[in-house]
C-alpha cells in the first residue's frame, strides 16, 4: 500500500552528524521485504473474515490468528511515510523539484487512494452495490487522508516532522485520561474522522480514524533519513529503536498505567499472556504501536541482506504493496465462494453480505476450521505470486508516471 519509489540517493554528508549517507543500492530490498512479508501477512485476517472466525478470542488458535496481523497497518503506515521521504529526495537529486511537488504527488496519490477505497475495494469487500447501507473507511481511506495531511506537513523540516509525529504517537492518548472533558466533541462528525471513530453516516462506519495514524506516518517520514545513512549506521539505530520500543512496550504494559485503555491487569476470561497482549487498535493505541513496530526496527537490518526464493517473494509482493491490495480481496472473496460451493453445494449468501464491518450473523454450521483458514490463505498467496510478479517487473522496466498510483 507504500508507494514504492527508486531509492538511490546520492553521497551526502550529515552536518554535525559525523556520518555520510552513502550511495544506497539500486533498492533498499530490506523495506521491500519487510513490505512484502506484511502484505502476505495481512491476508492471513482477510480470510478469516470470510471463515466467520471472529477476531480474536480466548484460544490461542483463535487469538494468534488475529494478533499475528495487529503488525500490517501500522508498519503500512510508518512505511508509507518513509517511501514519502525518499520519492522526496528521489525528486530532488533528479530535477530539483521543490517540496511543492511531493506535496501536490501526496495530495493526488492519497485522494485516489480514497476514491479507491468507496469504489472499487469497497466492492471487492461486499460483492454487492449496496451503497444506500454500507460505505468503508478503511485502512486505505485512512492512509489517503494522512498522505493529504502530509502535504501540508512535509513543507517543514524533516525533525518538525518527526518530532510532531512522535509527540502525535505518545501524546494521544491523553484523550483517555480527559475522556470525560472531550466526550462532548465525540459526535461531531470531524473529530469522528480524527479520533472518536463511530458512523461518519448512518451507512458509513470509520474503522481507522486519522490520530494517531497521521503521526506514525510522520515518524515514518522522519526515519526517512536513517534509511539514507551508511549500513553501519542505520543498523545501529534501527537495533536501538527496536530494542528501546519493544522493552517500553513491556514496562508500560506490565505497569498498566498510560499507554492503552484495555487494562489487562484487571482480570478477564483470556489467560493473563493474551490479555497482556492484546492491547487496542481501535483507535491504536501507544501500546499497540510500541508492540507493533518495535519488531519492525528489529527486523529491518537482518533482512538487509537476505537472499533466497522465499525472500524473494516477499521482495517482489513488497514492490508492488498498492496492487498486490487491490487484487488480494476479491481474490479471496473468490476463494470463499469456490470453498462454499464445495461445502454446501451452493456458494452462501452470507458471503455477499457487507464485510468486513457490517455482515449478518454467521450462518449455523458455516463457520471453517483454523485449518482450512490457512490453507485458502496459502492458495490465495500463490495464486497473487503471478500477476505481482508481472506487475514488478513492468514497473522495473519501464518509467510510466502513472505506474506510481498502483
Amino acid at each position: 500500500m507504500t508507494t514504492v519509489v527508486d531509492q538511490r540517493p546520492h553521497a551526502t554528508y550529515v552536518a554535525g552528524s559525523g556520518t555520510t549517507e552513502a550511495p544506497a543500492p539500486a533498492r533498499l530490498t530490506s523495506l521491500d521485504l519487510v513490505r512484502g512479508l506484511v502484505v502476505v501477512i495481512m491476508a492471513i485476517d482477510h480470510v478469516r473474515v470470510y471463515s466467520g472466525q471472529p477476531a480474536g478470542g480466548p484460544t490461542p488458535g483463535i487469538f494468534f490468528t488475529r494478533w499475528i496481523t495487529h503488525f500490517v497497518a501500522p508498519i503500512f503506515v510508518f512505511l508509507a511515510g518513509t517511501a514519502a521521504y525518499l520519492h522526496g529526495q528521489r525528486l530532488l537529486s533528479s530535477s530539483g523539484s521543490s517540496r511543492a511537488a511531493l506535496s501536490r504527488f501526496l495530495v493526488t496519490r492519497g485522494l485516489w487512494l480514497v476514491l479507491l477505497e468507496l469504489t472499487v475495494i469497497r466492492v471487492s469487500w461486499t460483492f454487492n452495490f449496496d451503497y444506500a447501507h454500507y460505505m468503508l473507511a478503511g485502512v486505505i481511506w485512512m492512509i489517503g487522508w494522512c498522505m493529504v495531511l502530509m502535504a501540508v506537513a512535509v513543507q517543514l523540516p524533516v525533525v518538525a516532522v518527526g518530532a510532531i509525529g512522535v509527540a502525535i504517537v505518545f501524546g494521544h492518548n491523553l484523550a483517555d485520561v480527559f475522556a470525560s472533558s472531550l466526550a462532548p466533541l465525540s459526535g461531531n462528525p470531524l473529530f469522528k474522522v480524527l479520533y472518536f471513530g463511530g458512523g461518519l453516516t448512518d451507512a458509513m462506519p470509520i474503522l481507522f480514524v486519522l490520530v494517531p495514524w497521521i503521526g506514525v506516518m510522520m515518524s515514518g517520514y522522519a526515519f526517512g533519513t536513517v534509511m539514507r545513512m551508511t549500513p553501519a549506521r542505520r543498523r545501529s539505530i534501527c537495533l536501538a529503536l527496536g530494542v528501546g520500543a519493544t522493552m517500553l512496550f513491556i514496562v508500560l504494559r506490565a505497569l498498566d498505567g498510560y499507554g492503552d485503555p484495555r487494562h489487562w491487569s484487571q482480570g478477564g476470561n483470556a489467560p493473563a499472556l493474551l490479555r497482556f497482549l492484546g492491547t487496542t487498535k481501535y483507535p491504536a493505541s501507544l501500546l499497540f504501536l510500541l508492540m507493533t513496530l518495535g519488531p519492525m526496527f528489529l527486523l529491518l537490518p537482518f533482512v538487509e541482506n537476505t537472499r533466497g526464493r522465499v525472500a524473494n517473494m516477499f521482495v517482489t509482493f513488497g514492490r508492488v504493496p498498492f496492487f498486490y491490495y487491490l487484487l488480494h480481496i476479491p481474490v479471496i472473496h473468490l476463494l470463499a465462494c469456490a470453498v462454499s460451493l464445495v461445502r454446501e453445494g451452493r456458494v452462501n449468501p452470507w458471503l455477499f453480505g457487507n464485510h468486513p464491518m457490517a455482515p449478518p450473523e454467521v450462518p449455523p454450521g458455516y463457520m471453517w476450521s483454523l485449518p482450512l483458514l490457512y490453507l485458502v490463505f496459502a492458495i490465495a498467496i500463490a495464486v497473487l505470486y503471478v500477476p505481482c510478479r508481472w506487475y514488478a517487473n513492468v514497473k522495473a522496466t519501464r518509467k510510466s508516471a502513472w505506474l506510481s498510483y498502483l
